[in-house]
């Protein structure tokens, strides 16, 4: 966490050095999630929201990285026995640091890069189950996007879950690779300053 926690400090005095050539903004949008991996049956997706700020930080050329911080709803709807339905609602604060490349003229752009999510709230068909989800949550993202103008743009980026959401059971590395992860995809309109 220390770690995490230093290297968001040294993207944010990166940004401050470089202020001239960085842009801040807010961006929120649709999630569409849901869990995979696991002994998860008769999942289907279940659909939040994010929200949050952004910083564009101007490296070379056309190569940019952005640091996010974003508040995501995310989770699942399963199919219980004779009929009845559940869900499992899990809130993240999550910090993605994305290398961003522009393809076309700072319209079309391209991005890549990880993503720490940290669990503000779990709960399952209502009942508080935070004592059984991980706190932290690491994914990876590959997106999207083009800006209408200077200061108005719309992405889509998919979030690939890396680790467990939940410790329970997990011996060794198969049991790791095969546990339920989070997936999630995101629509998001983001505006810069």
């Amino acid at each position: 966490m220390k770690k995490v926690i230093l290297s968001a400090i040294a993207i944010m005095a990166f940004a401050f050095t470089n202020a001239q050539q960085t842009r801040f903004g807010v961006k929120g949008g649709l999630n569409i999630s849901n869990v995979v991996g696991g002994d998860v049956d008769n999942n289907k997706t279940l659909v939040g929201f994010h929200v949050g700020g952004l910083a564009e930080i101007h490296v070379v050329e056309k190569f940019y990285i952005q640091p996010e911080l974003l508040y995501s709803a995310q989770g699942a709807k399963f199919d219980g026995p004779f009929g009845s339905d559940g869900d499992l609602k899990l809130n993240y604060l999550n910090i993605p640091v994305l290398a961003k490349y522009y393809i076309v003229d700072k319209k079309f752009n391209v991005e890549a890069g990880p993503q720490l999510g940290i669990l503000l709230s779990a709960k399952g068909n209502g009942e508080d189950v935070k004592d059984y989800t991980r706190s932290t949550d690491f994914g990876f993202n590959l997106g999207a996007g083009y800006s209408f103008t200077e200061n108005f743009s719309v992405g889509l980026r998919y979030t690939i879950g890396l680790s467990p959401i939940s410790d329970n059971d997990i011996d060794n590395s198969d049991d790791y690779y095969n546990s339920a992860k989070n997936s999630n995809l995101q629509l998001s309109l983001a505006y810069k300053f």
